[in-house]
């Protein structure tokens, strides 16, 4: 099978238990200091709205995986797309480790989010030499 195919897979995986990694640590706190983004102070409104994203955001990265397989236009887009949120997710929350921040502090989190790093930056690169031949 593909290595791209691998890669998503595994980014995907790396992806989704970080994001319930984020349900534990009330993540929507983060987003509501960086973005102002859920701009209640209720948690139960907060996670529910936390939920309705993610159930697009997970139908789009299985929906990408399924592209990806099948080698389409849209499933290179959906691998940008991943590689780049993974990169995304490891420095915003380096940032908010590094400024005190107790969240994903825990050695699990950190190994999550470093593997999310290093499969994000390959997944990136092969979908881009993909592309480009």
């Amino acid at each position: 099978m593909d290595p791209l195919v691998w890669l998503y897979f595994a980014n995907a995986v790396l992806l989704i238990n970080h994001e319930i990694d984020s349900a534990y640590w009330k993540e929507w706190k983060q987003f509501k200091a960086a973005f102002g983004w859920f701009r209640s102070d209720d948690d139960t409104n907060n996670m529910k709205w936390f939920l309705i994203i993610h159930f697009f955001m997970i139908f789009v990265i299985l929906f990408g995986l399924i592209e990806v397989y099948k080698a389409s236009m849209i499933g290179y887009i959906c691998s940008i797309i991943l590689s780049v949120g993974g990169i995304f997710a490891f420095f915003f929350h380096t940032y908010y480790i590094k400024n005190g921040r107790r969240e994903f502090k825990v050695p699990i989190s950190k190994f999550i989010l470093s593997a999310m790093l290093i499969v994000s930056i390959a997944q990136l690169s092969l979908t881009i030499y993909i592309m480009s031949i």
